[in-house]
């Protein structure tokens, strides 16, 4: 009983519209849902044999891969110097946990504005050191902007987790450590960085989630998924075939196999990599 109404909260608002796509990808039907026509699977065979489509998985790899190294990495840096005893280490600690209460397309617009090519800042500073930004133009510029709008987005989110982790470290170890002669790099791979790994799993997982879902409203505010669908990834595909194009089979049949592909990479994370993981 004390657990219905969350079952209640799941059902309605994850199984229920998941089995609706999953009825939608194998009908054809109009706009307005009035006419359906079965078609078995081949909304998902033009899917494989559209090359748009094919392109969409690449973006995506690559945005995807992107964001949750360097997120992980620079929130583990920004953690590893925020837990040290430094002057205003409160003040640092605060200002770095800001970024999160800011929603994905303002996060989005704030990077527009600075990287804009003809009144950015940033890109008067990329200007003077000889580098021609154009990201309207230039594909690669398009998406090394929303991937730096989606890393500077989460980076909050990590920083918390990373942070309370190594906070989380007995002291002692790191002082047996420096007594037996470790440097500060060693110390870090060999007792802090093991120690992290369980905190540095669950990261992984959600990054992953976050890199293939959440980072539409970015994409959305920065690109609209171009130039020349430079930065069309799969979410967002979904998003254009089904609410721009009505073609609600494709989408449908899109949001599954995207469905599918985060299902089979957290399976894989927890099946191969949480064996690595040292509680």
């Amino acid at each position: 009983m004390l657990l219905a109404p969350q079952l209640a909260i799941i059902l309605v608002f994850f199984y229920w519209p998941a089995s609706q796509a999953l009825f939608q990808s194998v009908f054809i039907q109009d706009a307005f849902g009035g006419n359906l026509e079965f078609v078995g699977l081949e909304n998902f065979q033009a899917l494989f044999a559209d090359e748009l489509y094919l392109q969409s998985f690449k973006v995506t790899a690559v945005f995807s891969v992107a964001v949750t190294v360097i997120g992980l990495s620079l929130s583990l840096a920004l953690a590893y110097f925020a837990d040290r005893a430094i002057r205003g280490a409160l003040i640092f600690r605060t200002l770095l946990i800001v970024p999160y209460a800011v929603a994905p397309a303002i996060a989005g617009v704030l990077w527009v504005f600075l990287f804009n090519p003809s009144l950015g800042v940033v890109t008067h500073w990329l200007r003077s050191a000889g580098v021609d930004w154009n990201h309207v133009l230039d594909g690669s510029q398009a998406m090394t902007l929303i991937v730096i709008a989606a890393v500077w987005k989460q980076i909050s989110y990590n920083f918390i987790f990373f942070l309370a982790g190594l906070q989380s470290i007995p002291k002692s170890l790191i002082e047996a450590a420096a007594i037996d002669g470790a440097g500060a790099w060693r110390t870090f791979r060999s007792v802090i960085f093991p120690l992290l790994s369980p905190t540095t799993f669950f990261l992984l997982v959600v990054n992953v989630v976050y890199a293939f879902f959440d980072t539409f409203a970015i994409v959305d505010a920065t690109t609209s998924g171009g130039p020349a669908k430079a930065t069309e990834i799969l979410v967002y595909k979904v998003f254009l075939d089904g609410f721009k194009s009505l073609d609600i089979g494709s989408s449908a049949a899109q949001s599954v196999i995207l469905m599918s592909i985060v299902l089979v990479l957290t399976v894989a994370q927890f099946r191969y990599v949480e064996g690595r993981v040292k509680y």
